[in-house]
């Protein structure tokens, strides 16, 4: 934690020079890389928020630090399922079970502005997890039925992402963003021999907004 928020510092404190502050807000879609026991998965919907500065290094290119707490995750469905709910047993029921994966990441954008007004961008995105928790949920009957806590010890802190994506502001201040990003590092902290690597992917779409000047 202490390392990301003094690179953010650092980030932010070598683009004073001509730097414009924002903040962003927005939608995530994400999912798991597939592997054998995730063949059934559906994305998850969630929500990243946080502020960014940017800062130009040309005519048409700039660099944009951001600093965003952002949810990640996937969720699953199986139908036809015998449980207990509420003591009694059920039959043919819709069980969903979602992973909660939260992190406060750092991404560090290059942008090209093809236009004033419009940009595309990649970079990497370095993140931190803050929470990691799992529930699983009777949809026919929107009861709960199982719930697990924080299990971080489970998970890899540091998270390792590359970024794709483009944005248009409709006026100087307020712009459409939008980019996906492709896990590099697997999330399990200590994965079995011979298993395959889980990754996180996010496609995110929001609204940014730059104060004046």
């Amino acid at each position: 934690m202490k390392k990301l928020v003094l690179a953010a510092a650092v980030a932010v404190s070598s683009l004073t020079f001509a730097q414009q502050f924002g903040i962003k807000g927005g939608m995530n879609v994400s999912s798991l890389s597939k592997d054998s026991g995730l063949s059934d998965q559906k994305s998850k919907i969630g929500f990243n928020a946080g502020a960014f500065v940017n800062a130009p290094l040309g005519s048409n290119f700039s660099i944009q630090p951001e600093l965003i707490y952002t949810q990640y995750g996937e969720k699953s469905s199986a139908n036809n399922q015998t449980v207990i709910d509420n003591g009694a047993i059920k039959t043919n029921q819709t069980i969903s079970s979602a992973s909660h994966l939260d992190y406060i990441a750092l991404p560090v954008m290059f942008q090209y502005n093809a236009t004033p007004s419009f940009y595309l961008e990649a970079g990497p995105e370095f993140g931190l997890n803050v929470n990691a928790s799992n529930k699983v949920k009777n949809e026919t009957s929107g009861n709960t039925l199982a719930e697990t806590g924080n299990y971080n010890d489970q998970i890899n802190k540091f998270n390792l992402g590359i970024g794709i994506g483009a944005g248009y502001y409709f006026t100087p201040q307020l712009g459409l963003t939008a980019r996906y990003v492709a896990g590099v590092t697997d999330i399990a902290k200590d994965r079995p021999n011979n298993s395959s690597s889980v990754r996180n992917n996010v496609f995110q779409v929001g609204l940014a907004y730059k104060f004046a000047k």
